[in-house]
Formats: C-alpha cells, structure tokens, sequence
C-alpha cells in the first residue's frame, strides 16, 4: 500500500527540517546558531544588500535575537563553519570537510576547462605564484595583487583579472578556504591554516561520500524524488541518486505527496516512519516572518510552487520594464504558508526601512491582525539592520488593489 501524504503535513514536515518549527523569539547563542545551521545544512551566502544580506536574514528569520556576532565568530575564531560551493556560495558546517575532498578533486578539472572556455585564460599556470604568496604573507585579499594586465569586456563577475581569477579557483577547489571577510571581500588562506586539523585531515571513501551526499540530503529535506535529492548538496548527479534511493539499504520507501491545489500528487521517496514522523512535529509559530529570496525553502522554485502555490523568482537579472514585482522581492512567510511578497529597502542616509509595495496570495485576507503582525515584523527588521524605523505610504498599505495577486499570473 502506497503512503499518501496531504499537502498541510508534507508543508509542516518541510518547514520543520528547514528550521522554521521553533519560536523565532526564543533566546539564542553560539551554540544555537551552530546548531541551527546543522539542521539546515548549509546557508547560502550573497552580496546584495538592499535591507540585509542573505546570510543573515536567513538565520534572522529563524532565530530573531541573532546578531551579526555570532555568525563571525563561529567563521573566523571558532572556525566550525567554512564558506564553499554547494549549488552557490554557501556557509557550511566544518565537521563536512571530509566529503568536500572529494568535491575539490573533481571540480579541479571541471572548473578550468568552463571557466577557460568563458574566456578566463592564464589563471591555472599562475596558481602556484598565487599560493606562494600566500603562504608567505598570509590571509590575501584580490586587491592585494595588483593585475599585470587588464582584461577586456563588460563589468561584472566576468571581469576578473587572472590573479583574481586564480584566488577563487584554489578557493573553489580547496587549495586556500576563507579566512574572514572585510566590508564582505573575501581574504583567502591557505586550508590548513583555516580549517580545523580534525576536519582537514579527515577522509572519507567515496562509497561512505556517496552514501552520505544521498542519505543526509533526504533527511534535510524529509521526502524527496532522486533529482530533489542530488540537487540538495550538488554533490552527486541524479543518476547516482537514482540509484541510491531503489537501493534497499536506503531504507526509503514510495510514497505520494499531494500538491497545494490537491489536484495533483507526485511520488517521492520517504523514511517508512514518516506518518509518525508527522504526527510528532510540534505547531509551527504564527508569527509573520520576512523570508530573504535566497532562503532555503526557496530555493527549489519547483518544489516551494508544488508545496505551497507560491510562484516565485527573483527579478535581480530581469530587465526592469519585464519585471513583474521588483528587483528584489522577499516573501512573506505565516505558520505554513507563503501568503505574500514585499518590496523593500533600507534608506541608510534616513535610517529608514523604506516599504515600496505589497502583493498578497489570493487565498490570503488583508485582516487588521495581518497588518498589526507584518507592522511588528517591519519593525524588528529595522532594528535588526540598524535602521531606527519602516516606512510605508497608506496606499502601499491599505489599498486592497496593490495587495492582489492575479490568478492567472
């Protein structure tokens, strides 16, 4: 017999394994954040700053007496965190290093010849110059090494000067880690000296990495097809998963999870437990909470759209006449459902979170208490980007025409 799983409790389960289950005004330390970022798995990390980075606002939303502080040091003094590449640039926990071997072996390759082919020429034969400085004058930042020529082409990413170039690329392949970041510019070291002794001298076989890229990343997501689960670390092609998830010392079993509509259902692979599992998982918090666009429950658009009927991409690299919400839109997380998006942006010269507009879910009332709850969310928002306060015309907030979204969209 198939288990069938209702779309509310496949939402509370994925909620929950994505560290949204707990009261986001609980006390936290450290060791919290430590631990939160372990149930996660990993947090990605992004430059853009229109209120607060990624990062941050990640672990914001789930624990609201965060602060700044805690993230660095777990980085920079403790070290049991290190930044690298899953799907993006990402925090990970440090005791992971092992398996991340075997990442950086293959991507040694793989990263040259795309890159090279992208037109980044000369980055490899520079590499051992770049690690000798390094390990002479320690933690490097880019600017640190002057250009011997200038690359031609548009600005951005893809302007990189080779030496640049080069420092991501032992980056990227495990040769120098992260040290700590200045004004969010990345200052390199060699591995050895950043990540833990225990960590960086660890090894795994690539059976116990396979196992364990497939095994951890159902248990993070809960239930998942074999492409939701390769795609979790981007650690294993789906083809390996695949072949993981029918093997039976996966321990995993069909089941079938019904769509947000009920419309529909796909089949995923799940612990056989999972009913108890269910039943078992504490209420989630009512609490309004502002979601950043790289937030973990985002991540898969097809996934979050399936759980949650919440049609969503970030419009960062839209033209601005083809958006259709804003630059950078957060969405607005309530219990287990994504009820709404919000544009917004801090005014430093003013110390002001500037409110621009609000479109909410059409299942979704614009009641006095929703307002009252996304006011308070506003609020600690502000103050936690130091801003003093939110802003907001009255017809940004009260008029129900800006509030819906179309149900053809």
């Amino acid at each position: 017999m198939t288990i069938f799983i209702d779309n509310k409790s496949a939402r509370r389960l994925f909620l929950h394994r994505h560290g949204l289950a707990q009261n986001p005004a609980s006390r936290c330390n450290k060791t919290d954040i430590q631990n939160l970022i372990e149930s996660i798995g990993f947090v990605q990390v992004d430059s853009i700053k229109t209120v607060e980075r990624a990062h941050h606002l990640i672990l914001f939303s789930r624990r609201q007496t965060y602060k700044h502080a805690m993230l660095a040091d777990l980085l920079e003094k403790e070290a049991s965190l290190f930044e690298n590449w899953t799907h993006d640039a990402s925090i990970i926990p440090s005791r992971l290093y092992p398996y991340w071997k075997h990442k950086f072996g293959k991507d040694s390759i793989a990263i040259a010849k795309r890159w090279e082919k992208w037109g980044r020429k000369g980055f490899v034969e520079i590499s051992d110059q770049i690690t000798q400085h390094i390990e002479n004058q320690g933690p490097t930042f880019s600017r640190d090494l002057k250009p011997e020529e200038k690359i031609p082409g548009k600005p951005g990413w893809w302007d990189w000067h080779p030496q640049k170039t080069c420092l991501e690329y032992l980056w990227r392949t495990g040769k120098t880690a992260v040290s700590h970041r200045r004004n969010f510019q990345k200052a390199y070291d060699l591995s050895e000296r950043v990540i833990p002794a225990q960590h960086f001298e660890g090894e795994v076989s690539h059976e116990q990495f396979l196992h364990w890229a497939c095994s951890s990343a159902h248990q993070h997501l809960g239930f998942a097809t074999h492409g939701e689960i390769a795609a979790f670390w981007n650690l294993v092609p789906p083809a390996i998963a695949k072949s993981w998830v029918k093997n039976p010392d996966s321990g995993l079993v069909p089941a079938e999870i019904q769509s947000f509509d009920k419309k529909s259902s796909k089949q995923v692979w799940v612990r056989p437990d999972i009913a108890e599992t269910i039943c078992q998982l504490s209420k989630l918090p009512g609490r309004i909470r502002i979601l950043s666009p790289f937030d973990p429950v985002l991540r898969d658009r097809k996934r979050t759209q399936f759980l949650f009927g919440f049609n969503y991409r970030i419009e960062v690299f839209v033209p601005e006449a083809k958006r259709q919400y804003g630059y950078y839109v957060f969405p607005i997380l309530q219990g287990d459902r994504l009820i709404g998006r919000i544009d917004m942006k801090a005014d430093r010269k003013n110390s002001i979170l500037n409110v621009r507009q609000i479109w909410l879910e059409q299942s979704t009332k614009w009641s006095d208490a929703r307002k009252s709850a996304l006011k308070s969310e506003l609020k600690r928002i502000a103050r936690f980007s130091d801003l003093n306060d939110y802003y907001f015309s009255s017809d940004v907030f009260e008029s129900s025409k800006t509030h819906r979204i179309p149900k053809n969209r």
